[in-house]
């Protein structure tokens, strides 16, 4: 446990050995892992080309993942920039080399296809043109609590338009958040905690280091800044009576369940 004083010996800080780039990684591994027990289960060949469209974060987690057997894997994205994250801590280790494109034209060149673009990403029409032996996509929506973003999500129609024998969802949920992005995870992660910890008694305040990291990636495009800031322990409490405030955060994201159900 990380300890600290006060503004005086009297009041303690408390600050999480977690990073917020550990919540990441545990949120994006659950996703990530979905999806290859799901492909090693359809018995390809480990040099199946497998196309995945979309980089910001599940995408990246699945091709690190996917590099720990398969050999022709793709990722696929329209920002160049995001290449970088294959060569950070995001998402695991890249266990074998993998391509990237910003061609979306080569969206069509792949056996297995993996679409992680959920809200305004590939449309329906784009969807049409795939003829694959799988496709699997993300659903952005977690909890359904939300009737304006579900009259946004096109996910199923885009599903019902691709030509394949093997059809999967990634449905990531648990922890009452509107969509199932893993920054929107990480911040549900970090608000019930937060939440908890006002509960208890004995603490004054506590206080998360999460920023609104979007603006970093995709306007700064700022890649090593990103990381920078994420490199920091996620959670410190000023309270008078100390606790393990990583086992909280552990708590919360036992709870998100990420599934890839057949469709």
């Amino acid at each position: 446990m990380n300890v600290d004083t006060g503004i005086t010996s009297e009041v303690l800080t408390i600050k999480s050995e977690i990073k917020l780039i550990d919540i990441f990684n545990k949120i994006i591994d659950k996703k990530s892992q979905s999806v290859f027990d799901y492909i090693e289960s359809l018995d390809f060949p480990t040099d199946t080309k497998i196309i995945v469209i979309g980089t910001y974060f599940t995408g990246v987690g699945i091709v690190k993942k996917l590099s720990e057997k398969y050999t022709n894997v793709l990722l696929i994205d329209i920002y160049p920039h995001l290449e970088k994250l294959l060569n950070t801590k995001i998402g695991g280790t890249l266990r074998n080399p993998i391509e990237f494109s910003s061609d979306l034209n080569l969206i069509y060149s792949g056996e297995v296809v993996i679409d992680t673009t959920g809200f305004g990403g590939i449309n329906v029409e784009q969807s049409s043109k795939f003829d694959v032996k799988a496709f699997i996509i993300e659903d952005p929506v977690a909890e359904d609590n939300d009737k304006l973003l579900a009259n946004k999500n096109n996910i199923h129609e885009r599903l019902n338009a691709v030509k394949s024998p093997n059809k999967g969802i990634i449905k990531t949920k648990g922890i009452n958040t509107k969509t199932s992005g893993t920054m929107t995870l990480t911040i549900g992660v970090l608000t019930n905690v937060l939440n908890s910890c006002l509960e208890m008694a004995g603490v004054l305040y506590s206080a998360c280091e999460m920023g609104f990291f979007e603006e970093i990636i995709f306007k700064e495009q700022n890649i090593e800044k990103f990381l920078k800031s994420v490199d920091k322990q996620a959670l410190k409490i000023s309270t008078i009576d100390p606790f393990d405030c990583d086992e909280l955060i552990e708590t919360e994201i036992s709870k998100i369940e990420s599934d890839l159900n057949e469709a």
